[in-house]
């Protein structure tokens, strides 16, 4: 997608609710709640107030195994939307994690291509952009017999659990979401469709359908997230428990609450013509990012006229120079070097003799990407069916909670 759902990628599992003390390492409770909070919160949720999660959790990538003790390995699903070129800030930022994690997770990848029409989009090029995504995924490296790719709107599930969480989120919750109010701000309200409002409880439901217990997350979908973990805490105590058992169901938690996983590093590509803004599909201006399909002369030339600084030497975390510290974190990232190794190569160097090096690293990192591309998107066939079975397996997954949901709601079962 052009904003990366889920700056969209999440780490789930095939378990259900842990309690806090068997929350794996790397999981920080920076604030915990204490007993009286607990009732004190669930008082609020019988009063019907609009209530919010007393505990923030910091989670580091997992080093550990991603298998428990009974070797049921967890789940990851993350997704980009297929609107505009995917460009580095969606690669380095997620993708590429993809990659590692595919050979220790069982692995879901989508095409969010529901969450692209929010804005206005042009629906001659959806179904194009869709399989295009698709590819790129593929290129970079996703293999399809360690994970399933399929397309969101393939899997009713997504739709159906959205249309149900609807109905247990306050609309109070929604108003608050900032990017709400920044894109409809920008577009104007006759340009803006509810869709842009209930966004968050789509994604809410691609985290919630598999029974997430990580998600990975870019800084601008935190509040999401947080939204995301209110109303899965909401819903089970409106629904779960007893009253779900009292309705012949398993009872107990009917959703997982997920916890936020932020990648060490990646998460937070910025743009070639301004350090403090991400790297974004919606830019007006194509110089602002480097697009994995850009051939040599293009990616050359938006390098050339990227924005720099007066400063000498080149250095990061320097507050004062945005730029130069995200082309630096860009060839780190795309040559696998060390933070220290990139200082030791790089710290004396003028900026004609960087742009020139770090142009270089681009181009032949992406030339095997841009090949494999090809040869896939050539292929319909071959695409066509790993779509279809990625979405089969998935449909298997997402259809458990789904049916879970409904009985906990009350509804007639089939």
């Amino acid at each position: 997608m052009g904003r990366s759902i889920l700056s969209h990628f999440f780490v789930l599992s095939n378990t259900y609710p842990r309690s806090i003390s068997s929350l794996p390492c790397g999981v920080h409770l920076s604030k915990c709640l204490s007993r009286m909070g607990a009732v004190q919160q669930q008082r609020r949720v019988r009063r019907g107030e609009n209530f919010r999660c007393l505990c923030s959790v910091a989670v580091s990538e997992p080093s550990t195994s991603a298998t428990s003790s009974s070797s049921v390995k967890k789940r990851i699903v993350s997704g980009v939307q297929p609107t505009g070129s995917i460009h580095l800030g969606n690669y380095l930022g997620a993708i590429k994690n993809w990659i590692d994690l595919q050979n220790t997770y069982e692995t879901l990848f989508f095409i969010v291509d529901l969450h692209a029409i929010t804005l206005p989009y042009d629906t001659q090029q959806l179904s194009k952009a869709t399989k295009d995504t698709a590819a790129l995924y593929l290129a970079c490296g996703v293999d399809s017999s360690k994970a399933s790719v399929f397309v969101q709107s393939h899997v009713r599930a997504h739709v159906e659990l959205m249309w149900l969480l609807s109905s247990a989120t306050p609309i109070g919750w929604l108003n608050r979401m900032i990017q709400f109010k920044e894109k409809s701000r920008k577009a104007g309200d006759e340009n803006v469709g509810v869709a842009l409002l209930t966004y968050p409880v789509l994604m809410a439901s691609d985290i919630l359908l598999y029974q997430s217990d990580f998600v990975p997350v870019g800084e601008d979908q935190k509040q999401h997230l947080e939204l995301t973990r209110e109303l899965a805490e909401r819903v089970n105590y409106l629904y779960g428990g007893r009253k779900w058992k009292k309705l012949g169901g398993r009872g107990g938690a009917i959703f997982k609450v997920p916890e936020p996983l932020i990648p060490p590093t990646g998460a937070r590509v910025m743009s070639l013509t301004d350090g403090l803004s991400k790297m974004s599909k919606s830019a007006p201006s194509d110089q602002s990012r480097i697009n994995l399909l850009d051939p040599k002369d293009v990616i050359s030339n938006k390098i050339k006229r990227c924005k720099t600084d007066s400063f000498p030497g080149l250095e990061f975390d320097n507050p004062d120079r945005p730029e130069c510290n995200n082309l630096l974190s860009i060839y780190q990232l795309i040559t696998s070097k060390t933070k220290q190794e990139v200082v030791e190569e790089c710290q004396d160097m003028n900026w004609g003799s960087f742009k020139t090096l770090l142009t270089d690293a681009l181009v032949d990192h992406l030339h095997p990407i841009q090949t494999r591309y090809a040869e896939i998107i050539s292929d319909t066939a071959y695409l066509d069916n790993i779509l279809a079975e990625g979405a089969s397996k998935a449909t298997a997954i997402a259809d458990v909670t789904l049916s879970n949901v409904y009985q906990a709601m009350g509804f007639l079962q089939r």
